[in-house]
């Protein structure tokens, strides 16, 4: 595509998100992964890898057929982990934001407070997590939640307070209500970066999942990977690995929905 700029011709690339149908770029995607994993197969076989040192993708699979490693309930405890983590440090992220540019008082008394908490290394307070909350779902649900709550505040912040200042002269001329002002310029321009914030805890919320199985459960895809990895079954670990990247794809694909669904293209967060 060209355009005169001062008598020159500047020719533009097309945009990667609109150089052809979403079927093309999803059949691409889908390609290139299967593409790795059939290399992934062949330099197994050919170089003949132990599979304790590496694993070939069929080896992997295969340990789907071992019924001691209850893969399904394993995968359902990490996937209440995830999701539940998540949702809580998307709900309270947003109610938090919105308190804090309500109340510059409340933002200047509070929000340094949640900085230094969140330096705190997560790992750190295994220890702690376990004597406070003992083992289970609940504190690996809330070791979630740590991570994925203050990005989701910072980015939320951010929208709202990217507020152009002539739309807020123009509600205040015509006599418009502080809701009024949230629900039609602040909310819906807040929104990119919402998101944007939303798919940063998509990985936060994985790990943190993971990270609490490590040192406070006794059952999920973390823990197990700790029991295979004490007899050398590298392909279970793989496999552990590869369904906790699936749970991680799906949340993201969910937010890529959401954010499909709620924002025009033009105006999100790439």
């Amino acid at each position: 595509m060209t355009a005169p700029l001062n008598g020159a011709v500047i020719t533009t690339a097309p945009s990667l998100a609109t150089s052809g149908p979403p079927w093309r770029r999803w059949l691409a995607i889908v390609g290139i992964h299967l593409a790795c994993v059939a290399l992934w197969e062949a330099v197994v076989r050919i170089f003949a890898i132990p599979a304790f040192i590496l694993p070939a993708p069929s080896q992997v699979l295969a340990t789907l057929a071992n019924p001691n490693l209850s893969w399904l309930g394993n995968t359902a405890v990490t996937a209440i982990e995830v999701f539940g983590g998540y949702t809580l440090g998307l709900v309270f992220g947003i109610l938090c934001a919105l308190l804090f540019v309500t109340s510059r008082r409340l933002m200047l008394l509070v929000f340094p407070l949640l900085v230094t908490l969140n330096m705190i290394p997560k790992v750190a307070l295994g220890p702690l997590v376990i004597v406070w909350f003992s083992y289970g779902i609940g504190p690996n649900i809330l070791i979630t939640f740590s991570l994925c709550f203050f990005p989701i505040l910072l980015t939320t912040i951010r929208g709202l307070n990217e507020t152009e200042p002539e739309l807020l002269d123009l509600v205040h001329a015509l006599k418009g209500s502080r809701w009024q002002l949230f629900r039609y310029i602040q909310l819906p321009g807040s929104l990119p970066y919402v998101f944007s914030g939303m798919k940063v805890g998509t990985i936060l919320a994985v790990a943190g999942a993971v990270v609490g199985e490590f040192i406070a459960s006794d059952k999920g895809l973390g823990y197990l990977m700790i029991q295979v990895q004490a007899s050398l079954d590298t392909p279970a670990v793989f496999m552990a690995v590869l369904l906790i990247t699936g749970l991680g794809v799906l949340l993201y694909l969910l937010v890529l929905l959401l954010e499909r669904l709620f924002i025009t293209q033009d105006a999100r967060i790439q």
